[in-house]
């Protein structure tokens, strides 16, 4: 009977030993519990800011009607300002303002496809086009610009110099050159 006993007693910790192995805790905001260990609880859709996530639904839906707020959603996707950094979205959002009419939006689309974004190559003509529309309606940076863009076109190998001496400085400048025109106020979006 002894031995039964003994027995039993380490069959059971034998048996909490094995699900101790297969099970964790975890603390988290609902509390503490022994989950499995092949559970997850990392959600990446799960949002840390609702209140980023409504500031940028509703300055989605004024893009949507407004050329100027598509230029800022643009620009912030492209900054990473409130939004994950996502130059797809980017590129999105600014050819929606250009092609919209946007005067900043059509510069912003002639250096970036004169300079390539991230994942994205250069593409010298379609920098010519966007920034031929911005020196057509006074822009004197797309002005000044377009020449190089022609240039790119013509000569592949300088357009390569060219870029790689100005990437990090455009960069830098995309980060504190373009301001936004629409801020974040306690009655939600407005233009300034």
């Amino acid at each position: 009977m002894k031995h039964l006993i003994i027995w039993l007693l380490l069959a059971t910790g034998a048996a909490q030993a094995q699900t101790a192995e297969k099970t964790i805790r975890i603390c988290d905001a609902s509390g503490c519990s022994d989950r499995p260990r092949s559970s997850s609880t990392f959600d990446p859709a799960a949002s840390s800011d609702p209140e980023g996530d409504k500031r940028i639904a509703a300055l989605t839906a004024v893009a949507e009607k407004d050329p100027r707020a598509a230029h800022d959603l643009g620009l912030r996707y492209f900054r990473g300002d409130g939004v994950p950094q996502n130059t797809f979205q980017a590129l999105q959002w600014m050819r929606s303002a250009g092609e919209r009419g946007d005067l900043r939006a059509q510069n912003a689309l002639g250096r970036f496809y004169l300079s390539g974004l991230q994942e994205m190559g250069a593409d010298p003509a379609e920098a010519e086009r966007w920034l031929t529309m911005a020196a057509g309606r006074g822009d004197k940076e797309a002005a000044k610009l377009l020449p190089e863009a022609t240039a790119a076109k013509n000569d592949e190998q300088a357009a390569y110099r060219w870029r790689e001496a100005h990437r990090k400085t455009w960069y830098g400048y995309w980060y504190a050159g373009y301001p936004y025109y629409w801020v974040w106020g306690p009655t939600g979006w407005y233009y300034r």
